[in-house]
Protein backbone atom coordinates (compact mmCIF):
# COMPACT_ATOMS: atom_id res chain seq x y z
CA UNK A 1 0.00 0.00 0.00
CA UNK A 2 1.58 3.51 -0.87
CA UNK A 3 2.37 6.19 1.54
CA UNK A 4 0.36 8.60 1.63
CA UNK A 5 1.59 12.06 0.40
CA UNK A 6 2.24 14.82 3.03
CA UNK A 7 -0.54 16.93 1.80
CA UNK A 8 -2.95 14.86 0.91
CA UNK A 9 -6.57 13.85 3.76
CA UNK A 10 -8.36 10.97 3.65
CA UNK A 11 -11.11 11.09 1.67
CA UNK A 12 -14.61 13.42 2.54
CA UNK A 13 -12.56 15.58 5.06
CA UNK A 14 -11.87 19.37 4.38
CA UNK A 15 -9.98 22.26 5.48
CA UNK A 16 -11.69 25.05 6.89
CA UNK A 17 -9.58 28.42 6.24
CA UNK A 18 -9.59 31.57 7.89
CA UNK A 19 -12.47 33.07 6.41
CA UNK A 20 -14.32 30.12 5.80
CA UNK A 21 -14.19 29.49 10.14
CA UNK A 22 -15.44 33.08 10.63
CA UNK A 23 -18.55 32.49 8.58
CA UNK A 24 -19.31 28.66 10.19
CA UNK A 25 -18.95 30.23 13.63
CA UNK A 26 -21.32 32.77 12.62
CA UNK A 27 -23.86 30.90 11.61
CA UNK A 28 -23.73 28.48 14.37
CA UNK A 29 -23.97 31.48 16.67
CA UNK A 30 -26.56 32.85 15.20
CA UNK A 31 -28.68 30.16 15.24
CA UNK A 32 -27.79 28.93 18.87
CA UNK A 33 -29.02 32.24 19.81
CA UNK A 34 -32.22 31.74 18.12
CA UNK A 35 -32.70 28.40 19.20
CA UNK A 36 -32.46 29.84 23.13
CA UNK A 37 -34.67 32.33 22.60
CA UNK A 38 -37.37 29.05 21.35
CA UNK A 39 -36.41 27.77 25.23
CA UNK A 40 -33.86 25.55 24.08
CA UNK A 41 -30.66 24.16 26.46
CA UNK A 42 -27.53 23.34 24.44
CA UNK A 43 -26.16 19.77 25.12
CA UNK A 44 -22.61 18.44 24.11
CA UNK A 45 -22.17 14.65 23.75
CA UNK A 46 -19.00 12.61 23.21
CA UNK A 47 -17.52 12.14 20.02
CA UNK A 48 -17.38 8.40 20.61
CA UNK A 49 -20.75 6.33 21.36
CA UNK A 50 -20.60 2.21 21.76
CA UNK A 51 -21.85 0.84 18.56
CA UNK A 52 -24.20 -1.43 20.96
CA UNK A 53 -25.90 1.17 22.14
CA UNK A 54 -26.10 4.74 20.19
CA UNK A 55 -24.71 2.88 16.82
CA UNK A 56 -27.61 0.53 16.80
CA UNK A 57 -30.01 2.90 17.53
CA UNK A 58 -29.04 5.56 15.17
CA UNK A 59 -31.31 6.39 12.15
CA UNK A 60 -27.64 6.06 9.98
CA UNK A 61 -27.54 2.73 7.96
CA UNK A 62 -24.82 0.71 9.51
CA UNK A 63 -22.23 0.41 6.42
CA UNK A 64 -22.01 4.14 6.53
CA UNK A 65 -20.80 4.32 10.75
CA UNK A 66 -16.95 4.50 11.51
CA UNK A 67 -16.06 1.75 13.39
CA UNK A 68 -13.23 1.38 16.15
CA UNK A 69 -12.54 -1.10 18.69
CA UNK A 70 -11.37 -0.28 21.97
CA UNK A 71 -8.23 -1.89 24.34
CA UNK A 72 -11.03 -4.03 25.76
CA UNK A 73 -12.19 -5.25 21.86
CA UNK A 74 -15.55 -3.21 22.31
CA UNK A 75 -16.75 -1.76 19.19
CA UNK A 76 -17.14 1.98 19.50
CA UNK A 77 -18.51 4.44 16.62
CA UNK A 78 -17.79 8.14 15.65
CA UNK A 79 -20.96 9.78 16.08
CA UNK A 80 -23.33 9.89 12.80
CA UNK A 81 -25.98 12.27 14.11
CA UNK A 82 -27.02 13.67 17.62
CA UNK A 83 -30.25 12.59 18.20
CA UNK A 84 -29.66 8.43 19.65
CA UNK A 85 -26.74 10.17 22.55
CA UNK A 86 -29.59 12.75 23.14
CA UNK A 87 -31.77 10.28 23.61
CA UNK A 88 -29.02 8.26 25.55
CA UNK A 89 -29.03 11.56 27.71
CA UNK A 90 -32.48 11.90 28.27
CA UNK A 91 -32.97 8.23 29.51
CA UNK A 92 -29.63 8.52 31.88
CA UNK A 93 -28.75 11.50 33.38
CA UNK A 94 -31.72 13.65 32.75
CA UNK A 95 -33.99 10.80 33.50
CA UNK A 96 -35.24 12.65 36.86
CA UNK A 97 -35.67 16.09 34.58
CA UNK A 98 -39.66 16.12 33.75
CA UNK A 99 -41.07 15.78 30.24
CA UNK A 100 -40.89 17.98 27.81
CA UNK A 101 -37.05 17.93 27.59
CA UNK A 102 -36.26 20.89 24.74
CA UNK A 103 -32.34 20.29 23.91
CA UNK A 104 -30.39 22.31 21.39
CA UNK A 105 -27.08 20.75 19.65
CA UNK A 106 -24.27 22.11 17.63
CA UNK A 107 -21.54 18.98 16.69
CA UNK A 108 -19.27 17.40 14.07
CA UNK A 109 -20.25 13.85 12.84
CA UNK A 110 -19.14 11.26 10.54
CA UNK A 111 -20.27 9.00 8.05
CA UNK A 112 -18.35 6.87 5.86
CA UNK A 113 -19.41 7.39 1.98
CA UNK A 114 -18.86 5.99 -1.24
CA UNK A 115 -15.82 7.47 -3.21
CA UNK A 116 -17.86 8.28 -6.25
CA UNK A 117 -20.24 9.96 -4.04
CA UNK A 118 -18.64 13.50 -3.58
CA UNK A 119 -20.07 14.20 -0.13
CA UNK A 120 -18.11 14.58 3.37
CA UNK A 121 -17.46 11.92 5.55
CA UNK A 122 -17.13 15.12 8.07
CA UNK A 123 -20.04 17.94 8.54
CA UNK A 124 -21.76 19.81 10.97
CA UNK A 125 -25.44 19.85 12.38
CA UNK A 126 -26.70 22.43 14.49
CA UNK A 127 -30.84 21.07 15.78
CA UNK A 128 -33.32 20.54 18.22
CA UNK A 129 -35.03 17.75 20.05
CA UNK A 130 -38.81 18.08 21.69
CA UNK A 131 -39.04 15.07 23.89
CA UNK A 132 -41.65 13.78 25.72
CA UNK A 133 -44.84 16.00 23.77
CA UNK A 134 -46.67 13.74 20.86
CA UNK A 135 -48.83 16.56 19.97
CA UNK A 136 -49.21 18.13 16.45
CA UNK A 137 -48.42 21.45 18.21
CA UNK A 138 -44.93 20.07 19.18
CA UNK A 139 -44.43 18.62 15.42
CA UNK A 140 -45.18 22.05 14.47
CA UNK A 141 -43.60 23.89 17.04
CA UNK A 142 -40.14 22.45 15.49
CA UNK A 143 -40.96 23.08 11.78
CA UNK A 144 -41.58 26.52 12.80
CA UNK A 145 -38.14 26.76 14.60
CA UNK A 146 -36.57 25.04 11.76
CA UNK A 147 -37.82 27.95 9.65
CA UNK A 148 -36.71 30.79 11.92
CA UNK A 149 -33.20 29.20 12.27
CA UNK A 150 -32.84 29.14 8.73
CA UNK A 151 -33.60 32.90 8.71
CA UNK A 152 -31.30 33.51 11.54
CA UNK A 153 -28.45 31.32 9.50
CA UNK A 154 -28.84 34.07 6.58
CA UNK A 155 -30.70 31.63 4.47
CA UNK A 156 -32.91 34.14 2.38
CA UNK A 157 -35.14 31.65 0.25
CA UNK A 158 -35.99 27.75 1.03
CA UNK A 159 -39.25 26.00 1.24
CA UNK A 160 -40.26 23.49 3.62
CA UNK A 161 -41.64 20.10 2.59
CA UNK A 162 -44.05 18.85 4.96
CA UNK A 163 -44.95 14.90 4.55
CA UNK A 164 -45.92 11.63 7.03
CA UNK A 165 -44.34 8.43 6.94
CA UNK A 166 -48.14 7.41 8.25
CA UNK A 167 -49.96 8.33 4.85
CA UNK A 168 -47.99 5.89 2.96
CA UNK A 169 -48.08 2.93 5.42
CA UNK A 170 -52.01 3.22 5.24
CA UNK A 171 -52.31 3.63 1.72
CA UNK A 172 -49.83 0.56 0.89
CA UNK A 173 -50.94 -1.82 3.20
CA UNK A 174 -54.86 -1.44 1.90
CA UNK A 175 -53.63 -1.59 -1.89
CA UNK A 176 -50.92 -4.13 -1.25
CA UNK A 177 -51.84 -5.73 1.32
CA UNK A 178 -49.59 -8.45 1.94
CA UNK A 179 -47.07 -7.51 -0.91
CA UNK A 180 -44.56 -6.55 1.77
CA UNK A 181 -41.55 -6.77 -0.88
CA UNK A 182 -43.31 -4.63 -3.03
CA UNK A 183 -44.47 -1.91 -0.52
CA UNK A 184 -40.54 -1.78 0.19
CA UNK A 185 -39.37 -1.23 -2.92
CA UNK A 186 -42.05 2.15 -3.87
CA UNK A 187 -41.14 3.09 -0.70
CA UNK A 188 -37.10 3.25 -1.28
CA UNK A 189 -37.88 4.76 -4.69
CA UNK A 190 -39.85 7.66 -3.52
CA UNK A 191 -36.69 8.21 -0.52
CA UNK A 192 -35.15 8.39 -3.72
CA UNK A 193 -36.82 10.22 -5.20
CA UNK A 194 -36.89 8.22 -8.10
CA UNK A 195 -39.89 9.04 -9.57
CA UNK A 196 -39.42 6.95 -12.61
CA UNK A 197 -38.67 4.09 -11.29
CA UNK A 198 -41.26 4.59 -8.70
CA UNK A 199 -43.87 4.21 -11.71
CA UNK A 200 -42.12 1.70 -13.36
CA UNK A 201 -42.14 -0.37 -10.44
CA UNK A 202 -45.94 0.17 -9.88
CA UNK A 203 -46.73 -1.15 -13.40
CA UNK A 204 -44.61 -4.19 -12.92
CA UNK A 205 -46.74 -5.05 -10.01
CA UNK A 206 -50.05 -6.49 -12.25
CA UNK A 207 -52.40 -4.42 -10.42
CA UNK A 208 -55.59 -3.21 -11.65
CA UNK A 209 -56.11 0.33 -13.31
CA UNK A 210 -57.66 2.11 -10.68
CA UNK A 211 -55.12 0.67 -7.94
CA UNK A 212 -52.54 1.99 -10.13
CA UNK A 213 -53.78 5.53 -10.91
CA UNK A 214 -54.37 5.36 -7.31
CA UNK A 215 -50.42 5.17 -6.49
CA UNK A 216 -49.15 6.70 -9.18
CA UNK A 217 -51.57 9.71 -8.00
CA UNK A 218 -49.36 9.81 -5.24
CA UNK A 219 -46.92 11.92 -7.33
CA UNK A 220 -49.42 14.94 -7.48
CA UNK A 221 -49.87 15.41 -3.60
CA UNK A 222 -47.83 18.17 -3.41
CA UNK A 223 -48.83 21.83 -2.58
CA UNK A 224 -50.69 23.56 0.30
CA UNK A 225 -53.52 22.73 2.51
CA UNK A 226 -55.75 21.81 -0.28
CA UNK A 227 -53.71 18.62 -0.57
CA UNK A 228 -55.32 17.60 3.24
CA UNK A 229 -58.83 17.05 1.33
CA UNK A 230 -57.48 15.32 -1.69
CA UNK A 231 -55.70 12.97 0.85
CA UNK A 232 -58.56 12.13 2.65
CA UNK A 233 -59.83 10.93 -0.71
CA UNK A 234 -57.10 8.53 -1.95
CA UNK A 235 -57.17 6.05 1.10
CA UNK A 236 -59.56 4.98 3.93
CA UNK A 237 -57.43 3.18 5.66
CA UNK A 238 -57.11 4.60 9.06
CA UNK A 239 -53.60 5.07 9.50
CA UNK A 240 -53.62 7.28 5.84
CA UNK A 241 -56.62 9.12 7.62
CA UNK A 242 -54.41 9.38 11.20
CA UNK A 243 -51.66 10.71 9.15
CA UNK A 244 -53.54 13.16 6.92
CA UNK A 245 -55.78 14.79 10.10
CA UNK A 246 -52.45 15.10 12.41
CA UNK A 247 -50.65 16.66 9.36
CA UNK A 248 -53.10 19.29 8.70
CA UNK A 249 -53.11 19.94 12.66
CA UNK A 250 -49.53 21.03 12.21
CA UNK A 251 -50.34 22.90 8.89
CA UNK A 252 -52.62 25.18 11.06
CA UNK A 253 -50.89 25.73 13.68
CA UNK A 254 -47.76 26.93 11.44
CA UNK A 255 -50.44 29.26 9.76
CA UNK A 256 -50.97 30.85 13.45
CA UNK A 257 -47.29 30.97 13.68
CA UNK A 258 -47.51 32.92 10.02
CA UNK A 259 -44.67 30.53 8.58
CA UNK A 260 -47.27 28.55 6.26
CA UNK A 261 -45.59 30.43 3.48
CA UNK A 262 -41.96 28.79 3.35
CA UNK A 263 -43.90 25.63 3.58
CA UNK A 264 -45.76 22.63 0.98
CA UNK A 265 -47.32 19.68 1.78
CA UNK A 266 -45.49 16.72 0.45
CA UNK A 267 -47.31 13.02 0.78
CA UNK A 268 -44.26 11.67 -1.37
CA UNK A 269 -41.87 12.81 1.74
CA UNK A 270 -41.48 9.83 3.15
CA UNK A 271 -37.67 10.25 5.26
CA UNK A 272 -35.88 7.66 6.85
CA UNK A 273 -38.88 5.23 7.00
CA UNK A 274 -37.57 2.71 9.01
CA UNK A 275 -36.77 5.69 11.89
CA UNK A 276 -39.52 8.28 11.54
CA UNK A 277 -42.85 7.13 12.58
CA UNK A 278 -44.94 10.20 11.32
CA UNK A 279 -43.80 13.91 10.48
CA UNK A 280 -41.44 14.28 8.38
CA UNK A 281 -39.81 17.73 6.67
CA UNK A 282 -36.92 18.56 4.62
CA UNK A 283 -35.79 22.36 3.52
CA UNK A 284 -34.69 23.30 0.36
CA UNK A 285 -32.72 26.55 -0.08
CA UNK A 286 -33.23 27.86 -3.59
CA UNK A 287 -30.18 26.73 -6.26
CA UNK A 288 -29.09 23.94 -4.09
CA UNK A 289 -29.97 20.45 -4.65
CA UNK A 290 -29.06 19.07 -1.53
CA UNK A 291 -31.25 19.94 1.44
CA UNK A 292 -29.98 22.23 4.33
CA UNK A 293 -32.36 20.61 7.01
CA UNK A 294 -34.45 17.92 8.33
CA UNK A 295 -36.07 16.51 10.85
CA UNK A 296 -39.54 14.87 11.82
CA UNK A 297 -41.22 12.69 14.66
CA UNK A 298 -39.46 9.71 15.97
CA UNK A 299 -41.57 8.21 18.67
CA UNK A 300 -39.89 4.58 19.16
CA UNK A 301 -36.23 5.51 19.70
CA UNK A 302 -36.18 6.68 23.39
CA UNK A 303 -37.63 3.21 24.06
CA UNK A 304 -34.45 1.64 23.37
CA UNK A 305 -32.91 3.06 26.53
CA UNK A 306 -35.45 2.39 28.74
CA UNK A 307 -37.22 5.42 28.75
CA UNK A 308 -40.22 5.40 26.07
CA UNK A 309 -41.28 8.81 25.04
CA UNK A 310 -42.69 10.31 21.63
CA UNK A 311 -40.30 12.98 20.40
CA UNK A 312 -39.66 15.00 17.42
CA UNK A 313 -36.75 17.41 16.03
CA UNK A 314 -34.67 18.69 13.37
CA UNK A 315 -31.25 19.59 11.78
CA UNK A 316 -29.53 21.49 10.04
CA UNK A 317 -26.67 21.13 7.80
CA UNK A 318 -24.60 23.95 8.54
CA UNK A 319 -21.96 23.45 6.35
CA UNK A 320 -24.22 23.11 3.17
CA UNK A 321 -25.54 26.42 5.09
CA UNK A 322 -22.35 27.90 4.38
CA UNK A 323 -22.28 27.14 0.62
CA UNK A 324 -25.44 29.06 0.53
CA UNK A 325 -24.91 32.10 2.70
CA UNK A 326 -20.82 32.15 2.04
CA UNK A 327 -20.71 34.98 -0.27
CA UNK A 328 -22.17 37.25 1.98
CA UNK A 329 -19.77 39.84 3.86
CA UNK A 330 -19.46 38.96 8.02
CA UNK A 331 -18.70 41.55 10.44
CA UNK A 332 -14.92 41.42 11.67
CA UNK A 333 -13.58 42.76 14.57
CA UNK A 334 -11.23 46.64 13.55
CA UNK A 335 -7.75 44.93 13.39
CA UNK A 336 -4.89 47.35 14.83
CA UNK A 337 -1.31 46.70 14.82
CA UNK A 338 1.35 47.90 17.29
CA UNK A 339 4.90 48.06 16.61
CA UNK A 340 7.28 48.59 19.29
CA UNK A 341 11.11 48.43 19.97
CA UNK A 342 12.63 46.89 23.02
CA UNK A 343 13.17 49.73 24.89
CA UNK A 344 9.53 50.36 24.89
CA UNK A 345 8.18 47.18 24.79
CA UNK A 346 6.17 47.31 27.99
CA UNK A 347 4.22 50.39 26.73
CA UNK A 348 3.83 48.65 23.29
CA UNK A 349 1.90 45.70 25.66
CA UNK A 350 -0.01 48.13 27.63
CA UNK A 351 -1.13 49.62 24.98
CA UNK A 352 -2.66 46.13 23.50
CA UNK A 353 -3.99 45.04 26.46
CA UNK A 354 -6.05 48.10 26.50
CA UNK A 355 -7.20 48.14 23.09
CA UNK A 356 -8.08 44.66 23.54
CA UNK A 357 -10.61 45.11 26.20
CA UNK A 358 -13.26 46.02 23.16
CA UNK A 359 -14.64 43.28 22.09
CA UNK A 360 -14.91 45.05 18.55
CA UNK A 361 -10.68 44.68 18.66
CA UNK A 362 -8.44 42.76 17.19
CA UNK A 363 -4.98 43.78 17.93
CA UNK A 364 -1.36 42.24 17.06
CA UNK A 365 1.76 43.65 17.59
CA UNK A 366 4.92 43.06 16.23
CA UNK A 367 8.94 44.19 17.34
CA UNK A 368 10.67 46.19 15.19
CA UNK A 369 14.32 46.46 14.50
CA UNK A 370 14.86 49.96 13.16
CA UNK A 371 12.83 53.15 12.83
CA UNK A 372 12.81 53.20 8.92
CA UNK A 373 11.47 49.22 9.31
CA UNK A 374 8.92 50.65 11.42
CA UNK A 375 7.94 53.78 9.15
CA UNK A 376 7.94 51.20 6.14
CA UNK A 377 5.99 48.52 7.93
CA UNK A 378 3.26 51.31 9.13
CA UNK A 379 2.60 52.78 5.64
CA UNK A 380 2.48 49.21 4.17
CA UNK A 381 -0.08 48.11 6.89
CA UNK A 382 -1.95 51.83 5.85
CA UNK A 383 -1.87 51.44 2.60
CA UNK A 384 -3.22 47.70 2.31
CA UNK A 385 -5.61 47.88 4.45
CA UNK A 386 -4.72 45.18 6.47
CA UNK A 387 -4.71 47.23 9.29
CA UNK A 388 -7.38 50.09 10.26
CA UNK A 389 -5.31 51.71 12.89
CA UNK A 390 -1.37 51.40 13.09
CA UNK A 391 0.11 52.50 15.94
CA UNK A 392 3.70 52.84 16.15
CA UNK A 393 5.43 53.11 19.83
CA UNK A 394 8.99 53.98 19.40
CA UNK A 395 11.48 56.85 20.85
CA UNK A 396 8.30 57.44 23.68
CA UNK A 397 6.43 58.80 20.47
CA UNK A 398 2.51 57.11 19.69
CA UNK A 399 1.94 57.65 16.06
CA UNK A 400 -1.52 56.96 15.01
CA UNK A 401 -1.12 56.68 11.12
CA UNK A 402 -4.94 55.65 10.03
CA UNK A 403 -7.98 55.96 12.46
Amino acid sequence: MSKPKVFEKPLGVKDYLPEAVTKLRNIEYRVLACMERWGYNQILTPTLEYYDTVGVASSTEDKKLFKLLDRKGQTLVLRSELTAPIARVASSLLKEHAFPLRLSYHSNVFRAIEEEAGRDSEFYQTGVELIGDASSEADAEVVALAIASLQAAGVGTFKIALGHVGFLNGLFQETLEGRSDAQLSLKEHLLGRDYVGYREAIKSLALTSEVERELIGVLRLRGGDEICEQARMVSQHPIAQDAIRHLCEVWDVLQAYGVSEHVVIDLTMIGDFSYYTGMTFEGYAADLGFPVCSGGRYDNLLSQFGRPAPATGFALKTNRILEVTGGEAVATPKRVLIAYDAEHREEALQLAKAKRSSEETAVVITQLVSEPEAWTKARSAKTDGSYEVCSIVYQEVITLLAQ
